[in-house]
């Protein structure tokens, strides 16, 4: 589908990636990893043609096509969302329009009009292009792609114009899944989805037909969708066939493997030169001296890049709250007449990592900002005794001070003895070299945002509220991050839609929805369990509501029951249940298929069978033996599309 040949890419006489080759097969779907600033864009770019190699050739099956997803900047305006939507299937469009057009020649011109046989050739042939291509079900199409990307049919019909940023993404996203390229870019796609939109997005990915590359920090986005990861890394490319988790086990025995090969070469390396300093001026050794200069240079040296520090660090020691830290009862919050909150009661106890979970506009950041002060439309909200909270808004990077540079900016608030950490601690969050001294003003979003961030965690807090606290950090960052919030001595209150940190920290998942709230006591594959024993519950009720986070994990997790299970078995029964899945998409695919073919085939019979019924037809002897067998050949191809039919 895609080959690299001797791919390169210079930076300013830097090397980037040298001399890559590498192939991507039909139905692949590969994560492309790296550290940050190993080319991981740039390349996702060379191969959509948006920047060009220093050298080399990218080879693509003939009559293919890339589609590429930047990680932001694209912004759409000037048509309903829908119609914007539709635009991602002009060729079909185009179809559909010719089809009219012959359709309503066809009708006014005589059957024995000069060129009229070629016409109805062309309308044939255009049909057929046209339901193979999905013609005859693009609406709805478009209708699935929008509403599992989060958009409610209200939002169809509003100007793309008045959709924020995030949003923005998620309409290039479904125009550019529609498309369906023969090889998807996608960087950093989960960026501006929530749960429900990722858990969606990884079905759709994992029934692509075609292949697939992508850039994730979504540690658990990579494990279900990726069964290749392509790692950045020593300017070239290494695979592993294997998925993310698997991945990092494989890596580290690389490596491993790498450095004492390294060893073991440096050590002959050594011996080598120490014979040819002790012998070069030795008349009667220098044949072994000229022997030896040559086996030195023809070892193919092993190189390590400089590997990545092991970045720790502990929250200053804060002062201990009392066991309850925050209540809330009888809350209620609207804005206007829209009911947010609804005589909501909350206790957060000391020492708990609450994660607020629910789908977008249920509230979760509503609550966010009365757990940190806001305002209540009614009801009580008590502080605990001595607690001191810190609050990470998703619009924090506004308090920054933009005529600071980013280490005097983290200096400001930092406590004394976090003073030696600050350069770690800016390097966890990817401010790496001279990037300390950037000023604030000229930093791009991402990295106001991270900045903001390193900053709360400085302070000696024993109550953090964080709303969406992983936005624009790469999966290093982002266990540096969910390791000092383990060993945070206070209390934790969360807002993620990464759901592996949200199962690494929560030690209770609050669900906010309705304007209700409910508590389970317990990791998040826990709420996972019990969202599936509900909707089991519900199904068998006939009531329609079913949680939209778990909405992915559908029969398979049914079969959970209330003794404990392992991960192991619950991937197991959920890797069956994305089978079956598939399995019954594709069956209805095909039922949709065989009704389009018979509708048209049992038109075409009725109008061969008027034509038959003319009293003069039969006049011409070859033109009704001609009939005939088309009318044999029509009726036995549609009682065979009826039996394929009755068996899907």
């Amino acid at each position: 589908m895609l080959h690299l040949k001797k791919l390169s890419k210079d930076f300013a006489g830097k090397p980037l990636f040298t001399d890559l080759n590498w192939h991507l097969k039909k139905g692949e779907r590969v994560g492309l990893v790296g550290e940050n600033g190993a080319g991981k864009s740039t390349l996702m770019r060379i191969i959509a043609g948006e920047v060009e190699s220093s050298s080399g050739e990218i080879q693509l099956t003939r009559g293919g096509t890339v589609g590429y997803l930047p990680q932001d900047g694209i912004v759409a305006k000037g048509l309903p969302l829908f119609a914007e939507v539709m635009t991602a299937l002009s060729e079909l469009q185009a179809i559909e329009r010719e089809i009219a057009e012959l359709t309503a020649r066809l009708e006014r011109e005589p059957h024995d009009a000069p060129g009229h046989e070629q016409l109805l050739d062309r309308f044939g042939a255009l049909q057929e292009e046209f339901r193979l291509k999905g013609g005859y079900a693009m609406e709805s199409e478009v209708g699935n792609v929008l509403t599992g990307l989060g958009f409610s049919p209200a939002d169809w019909e509003k100007e793309c114009g008045e959709f924020s940023g995030g949003w923005q993404m998620r309409i290039a996203l479904a125009k550019l899944l529609l498309k369906k390229p023969n090889v998807l870019l996608l960087d950093e796609p989960t960026n501006h989805l929530d749960i429900e939109a990722r858990n969606w997005l990884e079905g759709y990915l994992q029934g692509y037909p075609f292949s697939v590359m992508l850039v994730s920090h979504d540690r658990f986005f990579l494990d279900q969708v990726c069964s290749r990861i392509a790692e950045v890394w020593n300017h070239d490319i290494s695979d592993y066939h294997c998925n993310y988790s698997r991945y990092l086990v494989l890596r580290e025995e690389r490596v491993s493997a790498l450095r004492e090969a390294k060893k073991r070469q440096d050590e002959e390396i050594e011996k080598i030169e120490d014979f040819i300093s002790r012998f070069r001026y030795k008349t009667d050794k220098a044949a072994l001296v000229q022997s030896r200069i040559k086996q030195l240079e023809k070892i193919e040296r092993i190189i390590l890049p400089p590997e990545r520090k092991r970045i720790r660090f502990s929250f200053p020691t804060p002062p201990k709250s009392g066991k309850t830290v925050m209540e809330l009862s009888g809350v209620h919050k609207a804005y206007g007449s829209n009911v947010v909150l609804n005589g909501i009661d909350l206790t957060i106890e000391n020492g708990e990592r609450v994660a607020l979970v629910g789908h977008n506009g249920a509230g979760k950041s509503t609550l966010m900002r009365i757990l940190a002060g806001g305002a209540v439309s009614a009801g009580t909200v008590t502080l605990g005794h001595n607690v001191i909270f810190d609050y990470f808004a998703q619009d924090q990077a506004q308090e920054l001070d933009g005529s600071r540079s980013a280490y005097d900016e983290l200096y400001a608030d930092a406590p004394f003895e976090m003073v030696p950490q600050l350069r770690d601690i800016l390097g966890a969050f990817l401010f790496s070299g001279d990037d300390i001294n950037k000023k604030v003003s000229v930093l791009s979003g991402g990295e106001r945002n991270r900045l903001a961030l390193a900053k709360i965690l400085l302070r000696r807090s024993n109550l953090l509220l964080m709303d969406e606290p992983t936005n624009h950090l790469d999966l290093f960052s982002k266990e540096v991050l969910l390791e000092a919030l383990r060993n945070f001595p206070g209390t934790v209150v969360f807002v993620s839609h990464d759901r592996h940190f949200i199962d690494g920290l929560a030690t209770r998942v609050v669900e906010v929805g309705g304007g209700k709230l409910e508590s389970f006591h317990g990791d998040y594959e826990y709420y996972l369990e019990k969202c599936a024993q509900r909707e089991a519950g519900t199904a068998g009720q006939g009531t329609a509501p079913v949680h939209q986070a778990a909405s992915k994990e559908t029969a398979a997790t049914r079969q959970l029951s209330q003794e404990p299970v392992s991960k192991e078995e619950r991937q197991r029964l959920r890797e069956e249940e994305k089978q079956r899945q598939k399995e019954e998409r594709a069956r209805e695919r095909a039922m949709a298929d065989l009704e389009n073919r018979i509708a048209q085939r049992e038109t075409e019979l009725a109008t061969l069978e008027e034509e038959m019924a003319a009293p003069d037809f039969f006049k011409d002897v070859e033109a009704s033996r001609v009939a005939g067998e088309r009318h044999t050949a029509l009726s036995a191809e549609i009682a065979k599309l009826y039996e394929d039919w009755e068996s899907a």
